[in-house]
């Protein structure tokens, strides 16, 4: 009996140490590519600018300064978040410059991680321990695309919130915190509000759903909804008992400011107003902005709310994501992070459905956001004297309209699932999170 235990001990080893292989392997290339990743960053001299302005809008904060006059590195760039951002960015000036800027190439890197991880769980990977190792694999390929790339470039804040996102609406939908995170998202910058939206406008067609139901018409999107809105107000009511000079000028003046983060014609703004300056060689696109942005928000909202509606929460999550950077005023090209949950959908589909037309549109976003396609024009940087972006041709337009154009596409498809799957009822597991988190109500 012995033997046989020492033998069977010996054997459970060796399936322990089988299993563990995939995940000391996957750990290995998501540790060269970090590596590989941060080396070239360093050898391109990239500069940190974004996070240098978060540190000095702490500072400022520290010192009693009007924070929406300041103008920080050598590119004079202004505060353009509400305050609550800036009280949020005071532990940074705890940190020298060099600390401060390892610490946000290294704290971003385990956000694309953590992006990556709950992009799994969004897209139905229930099991934590299937999620790991496809999470670290996934991770050290997609650092490499060019809005990931750009947001550790300027150490950019856009990781934290899609994962401030992500974790709550990949929660379960009985879990009494979700929505906190958008909420906090949403104070820290203002699009992350149309998730909320997304949820409220969900829970109202599931309330009325319910109604006539007969049934109690309270359900998890309108709480969601609800602890986000609250949060936002929250913080944003305690930001102003901090800093009620800078937040009454914040609400008064700056939201109002479309143009305050940029030039709109700016290659890199890849929002729909970026795109419409340059098609009409133009600085301020106008009506034409606002007409446009006004469609496509009712559409990219109409998709998403009928896919989180009928339990399809991916491409809910995804296609609101998609909207809130299309319709607003300045989306710079690292504002894009939401890629990689897209990518990810995509990829997933198309293996599911053995799609050829899903591996097409995986393998064209892939190339338009891997393939830093849209610097390949000319650019003007930060002159605001020289704008080649008003004179492009019709190529260079193409080129630097990339992630608009996929934006659009995406909705696109995200409309014909949502059709197709009107015509075959919704199969939701019993103990449904990820992407079925909030099921049919």
């Amino acid at each position: 009996m012995t033997i046989l235990g020492r033998t069977a001990a010996r054997a459970d080893d060796d399936l322990h140490k089988d299993a563990r292989r995939p995940l000391l392997l996957a750990a290995l290339v998501c540790l060269v590519s970090f590596t590989a990743f941060w080396i070239t960053q360093r050898l391109a001299g990239v500069t940190l600018l974004d996070v240098m302005v978060y540190r000095a809008e702490g500072w400022t904060v520290r010192n009693g300064g009007d924070l929406y006059a300041m103008q920080a590195t050598v590119s004079n760039l202004p505060t353009t978040y509400p305050p609550f951002a800036a009280l949020l960015f005071t532990p940074l000036t705890l940190l020298g410059v060099p600390e401060m800027r390892t610490f946000a190439t290294g704290f971003n890197l385990l956000l694309v991680l953590a992006l990556v991880y709950l992009a799994l769980r969004l897209i139905g990977i229930e099991d934590r321990a299937k999620r790991l190792a496809p999470a670290l694999l996934i991770a050290a390929a997609l650092v490499w695309c060019e809005p990931v790339w750009t947001t550790l470039r300027y150490g950019q804040i856009n990781l934290l919130l899609a994962v401030f996102v992500l974790g709550d609406l990949t929660r379960r939908k009985d879990n009494r915190w979700a929505g906190i995170g958008i909420g906090l998202a949403a104070a820290i910058k203002l699009t992350p509000a149309l998730f909320a939206v997304l949820l409220a406008l969900a829970g109202i067609v599931v309330a009325v759903r319910r109604a006539r139901a007969a049934q109690p018409w309270w359900n998890p999107h309108l709480r969601r909804a609800a602890i986000a809105t609250c949060t936002f107000l929250t913080v944003t009511v305690a930001s102003a008992v901090v800093l009620p000079y800078d937040s009454k000028r914040f609400w008064t003046e700056m939201v109002f400011s479309a143009s305050r983060p940029g030039q709109a014609e700016d290659t890199a703004n890849q929002s729909l107003r970026g795109v419409l300056a340059r098609l009409l060689h133009t600085t301020d696109p106008g009506l034409w902005w606002v007409l446009v942005a006004a469609v496509v928000a009712l559409f990219g909202l109409a998709v998403a709310v009928s896919s989180l509606v009928e339990g399809r929460t991916a491409w809910a999550v995804t296609a609101c994501a998609v909207t809130a950077l299309l319709i607003s005023p300045v989306s710079w090209s690292h504002h894009w992070v939401w890629i990689v949950p897209v990518l990810m959908l995509l990829a997933a589909e198309a293996r599911r459905l053995g799609s050829r037309a899903l591996k097409a549109a995986t393998a064209t976003a892939a190339v338009i956001f891997c393939s830093y396609s849209l610097w390949w024009v000319p650019h003007a940087g930060t002159s605001t004297t020289v704008r080649p972006e008003l004179d492009q041709n019709a190529g260079e337009f193409l080129l630097s309209a990339g992630y608009a154009l996929a934006g659009m596409g995406f909705l696109a498809l995200a409309a014909l699932r949502v059709r197709g799957a009107g015509r075959e009822p919704v199969k939701v597991p019993a103990q449904s999170t990820g992407s079925q988190a909030v099921a049919n109500e």
